[in-house]
């Protein structure tokens, strides 16, 4: 069973990081002793950003531009970065890697220059005690440990620092997907929690960056106009989309065995609909929004019980993007095609709350899609009745928030041009501000900064699983079929679909 929200609450104790271990580091820790009334303590200031599995693609593509880019935005922050993985780095390379990705996001300043001058590496097997102890050794201070590795390699390696123990105040930065169902979510959990407090460890989504989750919270609670329309009398759905127009893009080895459910469905879009339909959180303090957004999908369930009736699964065969032309998934290197991996997935929800009683949240994302779309759709009921006299349709009022690049844009029926008497359709548009950070950016100084608003509750990442393994165990069970679509078209043809 997934724990309740309120379990965070008393996570310092229930991890009770105060057990012996077997390292001096374990035994150096102190949080969870403190009594339960007593404020907590001010962590240690984050020394040294460890980045495990620093030789792969998301240390070069993602991680290590943010971090530049987070020191240039931020050049009184002070940071030793040290990597770690299996391959072989001398120094010059390792600093060049790391120049290279710098320079990516144009990263400068005194922050940068001080980081370059320090930093290191160790190749190291990161699912041994002998390994993992000599990565730390090369750390200063308390380490914020960033598993940029596979699943079942970080669990190896958490096995491994749970024996020899971190230092005083660390943190753990942990990417999706988090375990592959709601046992293994849970069993990962209990792992990480022996090692640091709940409030320590930040599993990472970084569609929950800060720019984006601010906007849509500052879009809905701060303006009357829409918060008191916020809720099944005025609105009739929902359906939240990120289709892309890159194909499986050398990711075989993930991809093929997640597909676009759990890739997207699972996590991101998932923790998307907890923010958009959650009650007004009292603060936006660590507590009071992950309370909220946990509430949230502690209602939510697959759209009237039918796992089958309520999704749909659908594969790219070849064609072509703009000038590209892409081979069918099942043909691109890597794929097992007995995997029958999805690359289009559709799933509607519903979140069993007075608020949303009776609206279906339709959860859509799929690869190679000939138009990329990255937004929030809300449609908003008719209204009730036109006065005779005006001519023309007055289709309901349509809110897209954009999540890339984020805008709003609200389709009105307005009278004219020209004849006042007939209606027309217009569209009143906004652009969000894009913030100084890029997503990596925001996820990486939430870690180093030791705020866990934004990162994914214990509690939360379980409910995530429990509402859509229903979804995978139709799908295993072959109840919903695996269509196809043409790469660079918008799906497959028979679908009826209602996302325009």
């Amino acid at each position: 069973m997934a724990p309740e929200g309120a379990r965070d609450h008393q996570a310092d104790a229930a991890s009770n990081p105060g057990e012996p271990g077997t390292g001096s580091a374990r035994a150096s820790r102190s949080a969870g002793s403190r009594p339960s009334d007593s404020p907590p303590a001010e962590p240690p200031r984050i020394e040294t950003l460890l980045v495990l599995g620093a030789s792969g693609d998301l240390a070069s593509r993602l991680l290590l531009p943010a971090l530049g880019q987070l020191l240039t935005v931020e050049p009184d922050r002070r940071i030793l970065l040290v990597g770690a993985g299996a391959e072989q780095y001398d120094e010059e390379q390792w600093r060049t890697r790391v120049s290279d990705a710098f320079r990516s996001s144009q990263a400068s300043g005194d922050a940068v220059d001080e980081l370059l001058s320090h930093t290191r590496y160790r190749s190291a097997d990161l699912t041994s005690d002998d390994g993992v102890r000599s990565v730390l050794d090369e750390c200063e201070g308390a380490v914020a440990i960033y598993f940029a590795l596979p699943p079942a390699i970080t669990f190896r390696a958490c096995q491994a620092l749970e024996r020899i123990g971190v230092p005083d105040g660390s943190v753990l930065g942990l990417e999706k997907p988090f375990g592959s169902d709601a046992a293994s979510a849970h069993e990962l959990n209990e792992l990480v929690q022996r090692i640091v407090p709940e409030r320590s460890i930040h599993r990472v989504d970084h569609f929950l960056g800060r720019t984006t989750v601010l906007n849509l919270l500052g879009l809905r609670f701060a303006n009357r106009v829409f918060e008191p329309l916020w809720n099944s009398t005025h609105i009739e759905r929902v359906d939240i989309v990120y289709d892309e127009e890159l194909a499986l893009e050398n990711r075989a080895r993930y991809y093929d065995h997640a597909g676009a459910l759990v890739d997207m469905l699972q996590s991101h879009l998932l923790q998307v609909l907890a923010i958009f339909a959650m009650e007004p959180p009292a603060t936006l303090g660590e507590a009071d929004l992950r309370d909220a957004k946990s509430t949230t999908l502690r209602a939510t369930q697959v759209w009237g019980g039918d796992a089958a009736g309520s999704s749909r699964r659908a594969r790219y065969t070849a064609g072509r993007i703009g000038d590209r032309t892409l081979p069918a998934y099942t043909d691109e290197a890597g794929v097992d095609p007995s995997n029958e991996t999805e690359t289009l997935a559709e799933l509607t929800v519903e979140v069993g709350t007075w608020r949303w009683a009776g609206v279906p949240f339709t959860l859509r994302s799929g690869k190679a899609i000939g138009r990329k779309r990255r937004e929030i759709m809300v449609t908003f009921r008719e209204a009730p009745r036109v006065p005779s006299g005006l001519e023309g349709e007055a289709p309901a009022n349509v809110l897209h928030i954009a999540l890339a690049p984020e805008r709003i844009a609200l389709e009105l029926n307005m009278n004219g041009p020209g004849d006042p008497e007939t209606l027309s359709r217009e569209v009143m548009q906004a652009d969000f501000d894009p913030g100084r950070l890029k997503a990596y950016g925001e996820v990486l100084r939430g870690i180093l900064d030791g705020d866990p608003s934004l990162s994914i509750r214990a509690d939360t990442a379980e409910q995530c699983w429990r509402i859509v393994e229903p979804v995978l165990e139709a799908w295993r069970a072959g109840t919903v079929p695996l269509e196809e679509y043409a790469a660079g078209s918008n799906g497959p043809d028979a679908w009826r679909t209602s996302i325009r």
